[in-house]
């Protein structure tokens, strides 16, 4: 796996990923068409915590072909880890997060982090055997959530 930046990736590539409906489907935030205009102003938003906080999200890559994109993005005083991948990817997580998960045990700011999972996901029991524990449910921008939270010191 390869983390790289998404300014690198064509905006076209994003928005085929973001159109699929077996990707919108876990995603209560995506709401209506989604076209290049939003994947370019997601990848500003995305750049934009980069700048903002020293660390945002990624494109991921296996064996050099785009699979996705995630990482951190700072909320509040947490650290919230997302992922978003490829239908065909799919499988792919729990190796990508371990390795998201290494990186942020290096950085000291990053004590724990954070997921966010929509009410669809209901296969959680990696999540549960890294350690996380269930925070219950919390509404963001409208939507509903399962929140998690794994401690990194000792993980």
């Amino acid at each position: 796996m390869e983390f790289t930046r998404l300014p690198k990736i064509p905006v076209t590539v994003i928005t085929a990923h973001m159109s699929d409906p077996r990707v919108a489907v876990h995603l209560p935030l995506l709401t209506g068409a989604w076209d290049d205009a939003h994947s370019r102003d997601l990848v500003a938003a995305k750049e934009a915590c980069w700048q903002r906080d020293g660390l945002g999200h990624w494109a991921i890559l296996a064996d050099g072909a785009y699979v996705g994109w995630g990482g951190f993005q700072k909320e509040g005083d947490e650290w919230d880890f997302g992922l978003v991948l490829t239908p065909e990817a799919f499988g792919l997580g729990l190796r990508i997060t371990r390795q998201a998960l290494a990186w942020a045990r290096q950085d000291p700011r990053i004590p724990f982090v954070t997921f966010l999972l929509p009410p669809s996901r209901r296969h959680l029991g990696a999540l549960r055997r890294m350690g996380a524990a269930a925070l219950g449910e919390v509404t963001q921008d409208g939507a509903q959530f399962l929140k998690f939270r794994l401690d990194l010191d000792g993980v």
